[in-house]
């Protein structure tokens, strides 16, 4: 958990910092434009890690799907059907990143039994 003044680029190295180790076959991720200069080189210099900048083109109108950037929105979408999910109910952490473990689970079990 993290302070609500802590930047996005600094709450992302304190997470890699965390769970690089458990996860070593982790060699991409993708961001969106507010992870680009510094981080990128930080990034991969302390983990050996691709940072990928996924950009949003501005002049559309209207909706339009973006390629790796529509996985993330899908995914809160999925969470919103959870009423644990859907607001800030938990007051620990630990709950709330146990409550996303179950849901999806429930997700990947109704997809193999369908």
């Amino acid at each position: 958990m993290t302070a609500a003044d802590l930047g996005e680029r600094e709450g992302a190295k304190a997470l890699l910092s965390a769970v690089a180790e458990r996860f070593p076959r982790l060699t991409k991720i993708w961001a969106d434009s507010g992870y680009t200069g510094a981080f990128i080189a930080w990034v991969k210099e302390q983990f050996d890690i691709e940072v990928e900048i996924i950009k949003r083109t501005d002049d559309l109108k209207g909706f339009k799907v973006v390629p790796r950037r529509w996985v993330v929105e899908r995914t809160f979408g999925w969470f919103g059907r959870y009423r644990r999910l859907a607001k800030d109910y938990e007051l620990r952490p630990e709950r709330s990143e146990s409550m996303i473990y179950l849901a999806m689970i429930r997700l990947m079990l109704n997809r193999l039994t369908n």
